[in-house]
Parts: C-alpha cells; sequence; structure tokens
C-alpha cells in the first residue's frame, strides 16, 4: 500500500491556520483578562458590600440597645438572619469586644470566639481582610460599635469567597459565548480574505513563493543605478532604463545572450563569470561603470543579478576626498615647516639678533608669497590654482619640485561653461599625481606644468601640458598606458592603472585629445587639447559638457 505525502500547503492556507490560530489566541487571551478583571472587581464589590453592611448594623440603634441586655443573642440573632437575607451576605456577626459572639448563621457557633482579626475595630476603626473562618475563605468587614467614645461590641459582615467565584463564573460562561462568536466571525472573515489571496497568489505555495522572493530579493540588495538580470543560461531576463543607457544599447535585447550584446570583452567576460563581482570597474565606449554581480541560487543556479553604476560620481567623491587629503597632508607638512621657521625666529631673538630674526622672517614671507604670486599670474582660474598650489606643497614634501611653465597664461573666466572645472582638475591632478611618482627619486626631480590657450585651424583650444624627469615611456607602450588596469607600479588594495584612463575619458567626453611623448631632457610629456566650444554631442553619445568623472592620485 503506496502512502501518498501530502504536497505543501498553498501560502493562503497557511496564512488562513495562522489567523485562526492568532483570533484564537486573541479571544482567550481577552477572555482570561476579563476573567481575571472581572474577579477583581467581584472582589472589590464584595468588600464595599461587606463593609457598607457592617456599618449600618453597627450603627443600628436597636444593635447598641441589644447589648446593653442581659441576653443580647435573644434580640440580635434574628436581626442578624434578617440583615442577611435583605443584603445577600454570607455572615453576620455581632460580638462582644473580647470576640465572644452573639449571633452566627449557624446557631452552635454561638458563644464561641470570633475567628478574625479584631485589633483595629476595638481601636474604633474600620477595616476589612480575607480570612478563612467557619464558613470557609471569605471576604470580610469588621468594625466597632461605638457607646460614645467606647466600644461595647464588633460587627462581622462578610461574603465567601466561593460565593464570589460563582458570580465570575456567571459572567464568564457569558463571556465565552461572545469570545465563541467573536472567533467564528473572524475565521469566516479570514477565510474570505484567504479566498482572495489564493486567486492573487495563483494558489502558489510558500517554497515557489519563496524562490520568487530570492530573486527579488537579490535584486533589490544589489540594485544601484542600471539593473540587469540575466537567466541561468546568461541570457537578459530584465533590463532596466538605467542599464540600457549606460551600457549603450538599444533596441528589444531581453532574451538576447550576453555575449550578443557587443559590449567590451573585459566587461562581458564579468557579466559571464559564475563568482560574484564587488564594485569592479570596467571601461566602455563613453563610459566607466562599477558594476556588482550576485548570483540567484536556491540549490540552482537561477541567473545573476547586475547592477551597474556610472562611475562618474564615485570618481569624483573619491577625487574629492584624494583632493581632501592632498590639502591636508599639504596643510601638515607647512605646519611643520613653519614651526620650524618659527623656532628659528624666537631663537634669533633669544639670542639678542633682532635683525637677522627679521632677515630670515622677511625672505621666507618673500618666498612663499613669490610662489603663490608665480601660480596665480599664470593660472588665474581659482580651481587650478588652488589644486596647483597643493599639489606644489605635496610634491616638495616628496622631493619633488613642482614648476608653473612661463608659457602658462589662463586667466579666470576664459573658461565655457561646457568645461568645468572639476573635469580639468580630473585631467590636471591625474597628469601631476603620475608625473610626481615618475620622477620621485629622479637626478633634480622635477615636473612642469603648462596651461595656455591658443587657436588651431580657427577654433581656440585649451593646452595642458605636463612633464617630467622621470625614465620616460617606453615607445612600445605608449598606447597601452592609456588602457584601464596598465600599470608600472604595484597595484594596491584599490586597483591600478585608472588614472591615465580617465583623463583619456574625460578629454574624449568634451572632443578632445591626450598625446604622450619624450620631454626634452628625458622624462615623459602628457599633453591634453580641449576644444573651447558649446556643448555638442561626440562620440559615445555623451554632450561634450556632461559632469566629467573627477579624480586626483591616478596612475598608469
Amino acid at each position: 500500500m503506496r502512502l501518498s505525502v501530502p504536497g505543501p500547503r498553498s501560502l493562503a492556507g497557511q496564512l488562513f491556520a495562522m489567523q485562526a490560530v492568532l483570533i484564537a489566541v486573541v479571544v482567550a487571551g481577552y477572555a482570561l483578562f476579563s476573567y481575571v478583571s472581572d474577579r477583581s472587581q467581584a472582589e472589590e464589590a464584595a468588600t464595599r458590600q461587606a463593609r457598607a453592611v457592617a456599618r449600618s448594623v453597627a450603627d443600628s440603634p436597636s444593635v447598641l440597645a441589644a447589648t446593653r441586655t442581659a441576653d443580647p443573642s435573644a434580640e440580635l440573632q434574628p436581626y442578624a438572619l434578617k440583615v442577611m437575607r435583605d443584603t445577600e451576605v454570607d455572615f453576620i456577626t455581632i460580638m462582644d469586644p473580647r470576640g465572644i459572639r452573639w449571633t452566627h448563621p449557624d446557631p452552635r457557633q454561638i458563644g464561641q470566639t470570633f475567628q478574625g482579626h479584631t485589633e483595629l475595630a476595638l481601636r474604633g476603626r474600620t477595616f476589612t481582610e480575607t480570612y478563612t473562618g467557619t464558613l470557609g475563605p471569605s471576604v470580610r468587614a469588621v468594625t466597632p460599635i461605638q457607646d460614645g467614645p467606647r466600644v461595647v461590641g464588633l460587627v462581622s459582615a462578610g461574603i465567601r469567597v466561593e460565593e464570589i467565584t460563582q458570580r465570575v463564573q456567571d459572567q464568564l460562561t457569558a463571556l465565552l459565548g461572545v469570545a465563541a462568536g467573536a472567533l467564528v466571525l473572524g475565521a469566516v472573515g479570514t477565510y474570505v480574505i484567504n479566498a482572495r489571496l489564493r486567486r492573487h497568489t495563483h494558489g502558489m505555495n510558500a517554497a515557489e513563493l519563496s524562490r520568487m522572493h530570492d530573486y527579488h530579493q537579490a535584486a533589490l540588495h544589489a540594485v544601484r543605478e542600471g539593473l540587469l538580470m540575466l537567466d541561468g543560461q546568461y541570457r537578459v531576463a530584465l533590463i532596466n532604463d538605467g542599464g540600457r543607457e549606460l551600457l549603450g544599447v538599444a533596441g528589444d535585447v531581453v532574451g538576447r545572450s550576453v555575449a550578443e550584446l557587443g559590449l567590451p570583452a573585459p566587461l562581458t567576460g564579468a557579466l559571464l563569470a559564475s563568482e560574484p563581482r564587488v564594485d569592479e570597474v570596467h571601461l566602455t565606449a563613453s563610459r566607466v561603470l562599477v558594476i556588482n554581480t550576485s548570483p540567484v541560487s536556491g540549490g540552482e543556479r537561477r541567473g545573476t543579478v547586475v547592477t551597474l553604476r556610472d562611475v562618474t560620481e564615485l570618481q569624483s567623491l573619491m577625487g574629492e576626498l584624494d583632493s581632501e587629503r592632498g590639502f591636508t597632508q599639504a596643510l601638515r607638512s607647512q605646519a611643520h615647516e613653519a614651526a620650524n621657521r618659527l623656532h628659528t625666529v624666537v631663537s634669533l631673538i633669544e639670542l639678542g639678533r633682532a635683525e637677522e630674526a627679521v632677515e630670515f622672517a622677511t625672505a621666507e614671507l618673500e618666498l612663499a608669497q613669490a610662489l603663490t604670486d608665480q601660480v596665480v599670474a599664470a593660472v588665474s582660474e581659482p580651481v587650478l590654482a588652488a589644486l596647483l598650489l597643493g599639489k606644489t606643497a605635496q610634491a616638495n614634501e616628496r622631493g619633488v619640485e613642482l614648476m608653473v611653465s612661463e608659457e602658462s597664461s589662463l586667466d579666470d573666466g576664459l573658461l565655457p561653461e561646457s568645461l568645468p572645472a572639476r573635469d580639468l582638475v580630473t585631467i590636471l591632478g591625474n597628469l601631476i599625481d603620475n608625473a610626481v611618482d615618475a620622477a620621485q627619486g629622479s637626478v633634480r626631480a622635477r615636473v612642469t606644468v603648462a596651461a595656455y590657450t591658443r587657436t588651431s585651424d580657427d577654433t581656440p583650444e585649451l593646452v595642458l601640458r605636463v612633464s617630467d624627469t622621470g625614465p620616460g615611456v617606453d615607445p612600445e607602450h605608449a598606447e597601452a598606458v592609456f588602457q584601464r588596469g596598465f600599470s608600472t607600479k604595484p597595484a594596491g588594495p584599490g586597483g591600478r592603472g585608472l588614472g591615465l584612463a580617465l583623463v583619456r575619458q574625460t578629454s574624449q567626453r568634451h572632443g578632445g585629445s591626450l598625446t604622450v611623448a619624450e620631454a626634452d631632457g628625458g622624462g615623459a610629456e602628457f599633453e591634453v587639447r580641449l576644444p573651447l566650444r558649446e556643448p555638442e554631442t561626440v562620440a559615445g553619445g555623451v554632450p561634450s559638457g556632461a559632469p566629467a568623472a573627477r579624480g586626483a592620485g591616478g596612475d598608469a
């Protein structure tokens, strides 16, 4: 005999069971709370009732008069039984100050000692307590019978705890009926809601929905700007508008293989890789992209989620951070040098050589001012001037002399809006950093920077030239140095070979060119030419005035 294993219940069925249990728990909890609350309220009501009855009996003139007779029980016992019936209390005990009973529901207890506390009542106070007496546990009140200031007797009225419980149980029975009705109504409502849910989920079970959730959850966690989803055969399953723009693809590409999209080989290889890729930089015809890949798995390969980011914003932030670090290092170096010079001036004054101190301080001030005047006179564009001053301090700290060529002439306001200063910082900053790296350690290490405008073929253009005294560039590598990933220096944690690639990318975005040649006296000379014209579309479909990736600290 074969036993059939039931398949997984649909999500709607699971939710119905969960909601039914939840409603049952809520109703049960409410019933328990109501029971406890009602019991507490019943005990408080019984306490108030017993107190009121006890005080009424103690204040009765006939009771006071009976306490003065030779046999108080003869008059008080019938009276107490009548009051018990009228007030629905379980007992009324009237006793003398010693606690000897004059009345009791059980006549056999008359003349016996009262079971309970009487100390507070003997001092003229009324109090309540829960005590186990001859009738069992009860809530009782004890109050004095006073003849003026003298206590001549005591009255105790009480209701058995068993009677209080019975009252609460009667209320609880009605409450459970209401709770059962609420449970049935909630179950019906839950069934109706889940029937609708089954229609919307097409009766899928939790495993199927979980698989869909895994796929889309991976996409949501990975998405940054462009989104590309590949199936298990590396065909495009989904691509958003940002992904189309960043990859430069057009038309209906859904269902096509990644290898058929015409992307650069390194980027295609990264998309076809089975292992995850994290913040990996790749170049297309007109963009620098950062890609992240995340396989969608659940026991089998189901595809890959790829997110694409334009490195413009990222590189801009990195460039700003690198610039800030560079300026900070320059300020630290200058602060150190200034402290040394200040100590020298102070020491000369302490030695009584004030004139020499003034001459020394004046010479240092003139030297610093001369450097600033030289840079500002040659390049009055404020952002580039600040960049050159900061790079000069950094180069000096590394033992490299950075000079601004005499032919440099770049007035403020000359650059059009289509050529933002941040793009020039990307170009010049990376070129200077590469030049300083190359010149460091050479004889008379020097980097020369030239920035000027000229007219070529009736088109005004900006020329940026950076030369160094380093080993130069091997002619065989004259083109390779501009490729992403090429570097003659050891790779760091973030990789190498992005600086010159960004310089070329930015230059081409503005319709310019980047070349490398041998400098006069050895070393390498990089020259960038940028046309000074209004924005227009250049190769790759990117406006020449589009924001460029900014960065300093690049390398070849």
